[in-house]
């Protein structure tokens, strides 16, 4: 629960309550600042006061002022009374919400006026630009007075409120990638800049060199030495400093995180790194995304996805409009309830439910050879690869989540239970969870509520799901399915009539919807490729084109028009 907080100005009481269930686990729900990243290099916008502006007019105009961070808020001061200026302290919260409502409480006159504001919290931005997910009520009161003639706020809480849209209109959302704690892949911290900025590249290295945000951290590695700095842009190239202690291994992987963070927010290339005066990589001077394609953050975007279908319990392969039954158990035994298949198509993780039996099993192995069972339970959610196809997660009974590990020389199987210490304070069952592309991320359904979480590594074998938060709280409980985008968002299939798939950002930012003009919910399974969405609803299986296309209608795959199954993009 928001803690209802009271502010006091110039012997003014500001009544600040936020109420509503919190969704962000652990509770603590103080936001930070997002403070200006370097407020000498920002281009001055240009926000004044419109001479004559009655006073409520004038408050929505100091709300839009306030998401113009230039000049420590110079915008947004030019607002209020100088006395108000002098304790009004705009950084000690960025609150967004999805729009502000004012209303002239009575008793004013026309040299002093209060108001009432409220707004639905959404989130709030953190230092350096994280988003985080919110729910609650921001409510306040407002006081106005006349000032040579004009209107001024003399009494107001400190921090900024702003309006989505306006976090749209003058923000840009970008990745800062950071390497991840296995293998050789970085993971993408999304973070809002404001557009105003005259340097978006300089201000993307100072995110970079600042660290990845906290909720992101366990699942990420911070390679960089503590006292490790971007020291400015000289002659096109990017100046570091105090890397000595770095190896070769370290400063290559940094150098992939430097130029794939650039080239995703569109700056060209090629890149020029130096450490202390010296190419970051000895005498290579010019870096592009071809010197690190293994590190390629949409290596899924770039690969044509094979799509599977289980249909009455078999698997089969569908492409180019034709449906092949698989070889071997998983296409003649029909007995399959779920299955997630490797990109590679070489090893399936699959739900079997044996005739006469009222337990389930988890197996792992070949895509046609023989499955080694895992283990067996009333209830086993749909299996989820890690970045790695030889490691598969699945939930049993709702409550305990099981990584089962196959070795690659000897084939056999070892079995973990992962950290779930966030049930504790929801409750409730999991019944999907999906792992993002990393790894680092889970996508659960609790009771038709969208979860994401942190995967930590605290060593070797050891998982926890941390950091917990609630995204898409507008869906009420309606969630019944979830996939990962490529690109790192969400697709959600609902129970809901009027959307029955949703989008979700990355960082939960916004929810929009996908066209709902021929599905229908409930919307039971969904899988996301590069280029198409799957969503199998009450009548079929069907699909979305992402990009390209002037049709807005979802259609029936072909090859499958007519049978309902559920999708399966190989991950």
């Amino acid at each position: 629960m928001f803690a209802k907080k009271p502010l006091t100005l110039t012997a003014i009481v500001l009544s600040v309550a936020l109420t509503a269930s919190c969704t962000r686990l652990p509770t603590n729900t103080e936001p930070q600042a997002l403070r200006p990243f370097d407020p000498q290099s920002t281009a001055a916008e240009v926000v004044a006061p419109i001479p004559g502006r009655e006073a409520d007019l004038l408050l929505r105009d100091f709300y839009a002022a306030g998401a113009v961070p230039a000049g420590d808020y110079e915008a947004a001061r030019s607002y209020l009374t100088p006395a108000a200026r002098d304790v009004w302290n705009p950084s000690e919260s960025v609150l967004i919400v999805d729009r502000i409502d004012l209303n002239t409480q009575p008793g004013g006159n026309n040299q002093r006026r209060s108001l009432s504001v409220r707004g639905n919290v959404i989130g709030a931005l953190e230092e350096g630009g994280a988003f985080v997910p919110e729910a609650g009520v921001y409510e306040a009161t407002v006081e106005l007075e006349q000032v040579g003639g004009e209107w001024r706020i003399s009494s107001l809480p400190s921090g900024i409120i702003m309006e989505r849209n306006e976090l749209r209109n003058q923000y840009q959302p970008f990745n800062i990638y950071f390497a991840g704690k296995s293998s050789n892949v970085i993971v993408g911290d999304r973070r809002w800049v404001y557009s105003g900025r005259d340097s978006l590249d300089t201000v993307i290295m100072s995110l970079i060199t600042a660290g990845p945000s906290e909720r992101l951290a366990p699942a990420v590695e911070n390679i960089l030495p503590p006292d490790a700095a971007f020291t400015g842009k000289s002659d096109g190239i990017y100046e570091f400093s105090n890397m000595a202690s770095m190896d070769t291994e370290k400063r290559t992987q940094f150098a992939g995180q430097v130029v794939w963070t650039l080239a995703m927010a569109g700056v060209s290339g090629p890149y020029k790194l130096n450490v202390d005066g010296a190419p970051i990589l000895g005498d290579k001077e010019e870096l592009t995304t071809d010197d690190f394609a293994s590190m390629n953050p949409q290596t899924a975007s770039n690969d044509v996805a094979k799509l599977y279908a289980l249909t009455n319990g078999d698997v089969h392969e569908v492409s180019g409009g034709e449906v092949t039954r698989l070889e071997g158990e998983l296409g003649s035994e029909g007995n399959v309830s779920s299955v997630e298949i490797s990109s590679d198509g070489g090893v399936a993780a699959v739900l079997k439910n044996p005739d006469n039996e009222e337990e389930q099993i988890f197996a792992v192995g070949n895509l046609s050879g023989k499955k080694d069972e895992v283990l067996r339970a009333r209830t086993i959610s749909r299996p989820s690869f890690e970045q790695n196809s030889n490691v598969a997660w699945v939930v049993v009974d709702g409550t305990k989540v099981v990584r089962a590990v196959q070795s690659t020389d000897s084939g056999d199987i070892v079995s973990s239970e992962v950290g779930t210490p966030f049930l504790e304070d929801i409750g409730g069952e999991i019944s999907m969870l999906r792992l993002s592309r990393t790894g680092s991320r889970a996508a659960m359904i609790i009771d038709g509520r969208l979860f994401i979480g942190i995967v930590e590594r605290t060593r070797a074998g050891e998982r926890s799901i941390v950091n917990v938060m609630e995204y898409a709280t507008e869906l009420s409980g309606a969630a019944v399915s979830v996939d990962w985008n490529p690109d790192g968002s969400l697709v959600v299939g609902t129970s809901s009539p009027d959307s029955p798939v949703k989008r979700v950002e990355l960082d939960g930012s916004s929810v929009t919807a996908y066209p709902s003009g021929n599905i229908n919910g409930p919307v039971v399974a969904v899988s996301a490729g590069p280029t198409m969405i799957y969503a199998t609803d009450a009548n079929a299986l069907l699909q979305l084109p992402t990009t390209g296309t002037e049709y807005t209608n979802w259609r029936e795959v072909p090859g499958l028009q007519g049978v309902r199954s559920a999708p399966v993009v190989a991950k």
